[in-house]
């Protein structure tokens, strides 16, 4: 039965409103207490702004980045440093930039590179009470494949190297920079930790298979991960002690518990762990180091309390909202929190919060105002079974003025569902080790105002819920888990949620991947499919992997297809689309960033190419300035203007805010198939 929920139809949400930038984000607090800082646009571009604690409304910007905005930054121990991350158009080869906060000179004046190589990835490895005017840094500068660990001081930029790597993934370091574990992938797929200990050590066991020397001591073995624990057995880090290493482990169980192992014995110890998800975020003391609580989210996030003295601030942060709660950053002293609430249908609310006996809680900011005034609609949780029987957590969206109760045996579980059924995007997510969670997401939001129902699943593979469901992926990329997202589909259209002859599919990274192999694998279930950064070929995309990826190239060879194998190649070109590509009938829009060091450019060019060689339709967009995705907000709106009117045309819909007269600040290029887009020409991005 279906009681009917009919509401107004709203007006259209501006793109600007969703995709634009925020008015203020990121927010932290310097470790003495002094200053609060966020994110906030300067001339259109993302900037860190800094005021004092109790004077908030006096911040003023301290950096000038004039082109792809800051995204990553946080303070250091120095009382008037933080330090931020900057890359080139897109190309992920960071730099770590020092800026003084309270310096009167011209912002340009106190930003300091503190790795000024091309063409290096630099890492940020280590941040320290006990070392309060250095940081630790992982610099790929002598070979590129590898990070060497470097000391850099704040206040002279001085750079002195404290180990050179000879083959790790990574290290864990403790509070004085020190690395204490280190993790090599061997040629079998499997994850050798090993323990490094000082040349003091005597005994057989100095002589093991894996031991290297260096210096100050030597690497003794420590764990030996299979691949099938690869994705969910990883060191969290050490305390401030030294004495206890936090790990998340699924060995032994399905789902990776929160385990604190003894740093001087190995023995370990569970702290949390849940039957339906793997532990998540983890709230860590910020003097001792030491593990407060862990999240674990299956469909929603909870916190579960392992030290007892933060059991009341939890209890009373979830009594302010209904959203979810992050603690954002503490003081040094842990007298104050920021903390951020989450919610599905408005913005992100700021807060301060003081502890102590009369603790207080002071509201900064939101993020995005104006979201708290738009028509914004609901994100529902649901749990889509497989026809294998595995069950995938799922989001879908409705517009904001349809709904009801179905109670349909088919559906399972109370869910809402329109009218009648509606155009739907599925959206993939990328990774595809990673998930969809509930909460805000302005795909979902800007979808729905248009008046499409949108779904988003956490298909095999996807990380968060244990191990035998991201190992179920393994070497399924176009096969099961490419069924999951049929059977989503087939979910939505007996639910009454999706018509059936009008379901879009889009998707960025492996979403874009997912995208190609929809329209090739499944030629009549997509109307026409949105591809961002997503590789075609999937053997020349192993072969092309950034160079500091390559100490893991097992773990892809082992969870994608193993290209120097005559099988794994063999399976590789089956899965590619490229292979299939004269199967695609439907409408396709392939949006690409020229800089893209992970799916270089060259997986959309062939694709485009093979497309153009059989006269098949295909709208191509290119962003000079832009890498794995889209960073300027003038690029994501020029994108999502494209991609709304492409929607529209494709699954018959009239509601869609206009291309507007010009992509004014944007990059973007039209390379082919302006004619596919209503309201697109050539002019408006450069010519074909």
């Amino acid at each position: 039965m279906t009681e009917s929920k009919k509401r107004p139809i709203p007006p259209l949400i501006p793109r600007r409103t969703l995709f634009g930038n925020p008015d203020r984000t990121m927010v932290r607090i310097s470790p003495d207490g002094r200053y609060l800082s966020y994110l906030a646009p300067v001339d259109g571009v993302l900037n860190v702004w800094v005021g004092s604690t109790d004077s908030l409304d006096q911040a003023r910007s301290i950096t000038n980045d004039r082109g792809r905005g800051v995204r990553s930054y946080g303070w250091v121990h120095t009382g008037r440093h933080l330090v931020y991350l900057q890359d080139t158009d897109g190309d992920e080869n960071w730099h770590v930039h020092r800026v003084d906060v309270t310096g009167d000179g011209p912002v340009d004046e106190r930003s300091v590179d503190l790795t000024p190589f091309d063409g290096v990835r630099a890492e940020l490895a280590g941040i320290s009470p006990d070392l309060p005017d250095e940081i630790l840094v992982a610099l790929n500068d002598r070979n590129p494949q590898l990070h060497d660990l470097h000391r850099i001081n704040l206040l002279m930029g001085e750079r002195t190297l404290v180990l050179e790597n000879d083959g790790f993934m990574g290290y864990v370091v403790d509070s004085a920079f020190r690395p204490r574990y280190g993790a090599r992938m061997n040629p079998d797929g499997t994850t050798d930790y090993l323990k490094h200990v000082s040349n003091t050590v005597t005994g057989d066991d100095t002589t093991a298979d894996h031991d290297t020397t260096d210096g100050n001591g030597q690497w003794l073995p420590f764990a030996h991960i299979e691949p099938e624990d690869d994705l969910t057995t990883q060191p969290r880090g050490l305390n401030r002690a030294g004495d206890t290493l936090y790990m998340v482990d699924s060995r032994g169980r399905d789902t990776a518990a929160l385990v604190a192992v003894d740093a001087d014995t190995d023995d370990g110890r569970v702290l949390a762990e849940d039957a339906g998800a793997d532990a998540g975020a983890v709230l860590i003391h910020p003097a001792t180091g030491e593990v407060q609580a862990v999240s674990f989210t299956h469909t929603r996030s909870e916190w579960t309390v392992i030290d007892d003295t933060v059991a009341d601030d939890l209890a009373h942060l979830r009594t302010v909202s209904d959203g979810d709660v992050s603690v954002v950053d503490r003081t040094l002293d842990d007298r104050t929190w920021i903390v951020a609430y989450d919610v599905d249908n408005g913005p992100t609310r700021y807060y301060r919060y003081d502890r102590g006996e009369r603790a207080s809680m002071t509201f900064l900011f939101s993020n995005r105002p104006a979201l708290a005034e738009a028509p914004l609609t609901t994100m529902h949780p649901v749990v889509i079974t497989a026809r294998d029987g595995l069950d995938m957590v799922s989001y879908y969206s409705l517009p904001s003025w349809v709904g009801g109760i179905a109670c349909e045996p088919a559906v399972g579980t109370d869910t809402p569902v329109p009218d009648e059924p509606l155009p739907m995007v599925l959206l993939v997510h990328g990774g595809p080790w990673a998930r969809d969670g509930w909460g805000y997401d302005p795909n979902h939001q800007l979808l729905a105002n248009r008046g499409y129902a949108v779904l988003s699943v956490n298909f095999r593979g996807s990380t968060g819920f244990g191990k035998t469901f991201v190992n179920a992926g393994d070497r399924e990329w176009g096969a099961r888990m490419h069924d999951d997202l049929l059977d989503a589909v087939e979910w939505a259209v007996k639910a009454g949620i999706a018509d059936r002859d009008r379901v879009a599919i889009m998707g960025g990274s492996y979403g874009g991947y997912a995208t190609l192999a929809g329209l090739v694998f499944s030629p009549g279930v997509f109307a026409c499919g949105v591809d961002i950064v997503g590789p075609s070929n999937l053997n020349t995309l192993l072969d092309s992997v950034p160079e500091y990826w390559r100490p893991m190239i097992e773990m892809l060879y082992t969870r994608v297809g193993n290209p120097t194998t005559e099988e794994g190649a063999r399976l590789l070109t089956e899965r590619s689309p490229l292979t299939h590509a004269h199967r695609i009938r439907r409408p396709l829009l392939i949006a690409q960033g020229a800089n893209d060091p992970r799916v270089r450019q060259a997986e959309s060019d062939q694709i485009v190419s093979a497309l153009q060689a059989k006269d098949i339709p295909v709208t191509y967009v290119l962003f000079p300035d832009e890498g794995h995705g889209f960073a300027r907000p003038e690029n994501n709106l020029a994108f999502m203007a494209v991609t709304e009117a492409f929607l529209a045309r494709h699954l018959d819909n009239e509601r869609f805010e206009p291309i507007p007269a010009s992509f004014d600040g944007s990059s973007l290029r039209i390379l082919t198939g302006a004619d596919g887009i209503p309201g697109l020409s050539v002019s408006d991005g450069g010519g074909e």
